[in-house]
């Protein structure tokens, strides 16, 4: 995995050489597709399909403490979706980034409902995910088993690579951001800054 080969990566400060970093998980901003849309389990399907793909709407400012912390960081990842590797390029500016699949989105496959039933691209988000973590609904993609693995390894990574006082930013995912988060905490990494789910937001986590 890409996280693992980098080692030289520069930051506009001097690490310490005892204690860890900062990790900052960050969320990608608002992507160029419109929520203001009911439809159908398939057409969500369809929906998701064409987020994956697409990246971010024009004209967005990306969050000056979010740019500071990139101009100070030792790394800085995102995953493979245009949404988040835009993002990540709108922090770093001239600064290098890793793209690394570790960080991708878990799936949100629908359950099939009947087409009588629409709703609006957030409220399936929401059904999805259920269906996927209470009833390991995945249709052929990765299960909840395999991303608990796959954020389990994000985590031991991000630690791994915070030590000697290294600050990490990540630019990925809501969700799967949260479950790299509660793996952090079972490594002994504290939450002291959360600022939500909302695009552009960030969870900032520190070790003592």
């Amino acid at each position: 995995m890409a996280i693992d080969k980098l080692t030289t990566r520069g930051s506009e400060r001097s690490p310490d050489s005892t204690g860890h970093g900062a990790i900052v998980l960050g969320r990608h901003g608002e992507p160029a597709l419109s929520r203001r849309v009911r439809l159908t389990s398939d057409g969500y399907r369809r929906w998701w399909g064409t987020y994956e793909e697409v990246g971010l709407l024009e004209g967005q400012v990306a969050p000056e403490g979010l740019k500071a912390f990139a101009r100070g960081a030792y790394a800085i990842f995102c995953s493979t979706r245009p949404r988040s590797i835009e993002t990540a390029r709108a922090l770093a500016g001239d600064k290098p980034f890793v793209e690394d699949p570790l960080f991708v989105e878990a799936p949100l496959p629908p359950p099939h409902f009947s087409p009588f039933w629409k709703f609006s691209p957030r409220t399936w988000g929401v059904i999805a995910r259920l269906w996927w973590w209470l009833f390991d609904h995945h249709e052929g993609q990765e299960t909840l088993a395999e991303a608990k693995v796959r954020a389990k390894a994000a985590a031991k990574s991000l630690d791994e690579m915070a030590q000697g006082g290294r600050d990490i930013l990540v630019t990925a995912h809501g969700f799967f951001n949260g479950m790299i988060g509660w793996e952090l905490k079972r490594l002994g990494w504290k939450l002291v800054k959360d600022g939500g789910f909302k695009y552009w937001a960030a969870r900032r986590f520190e070790k003592r």
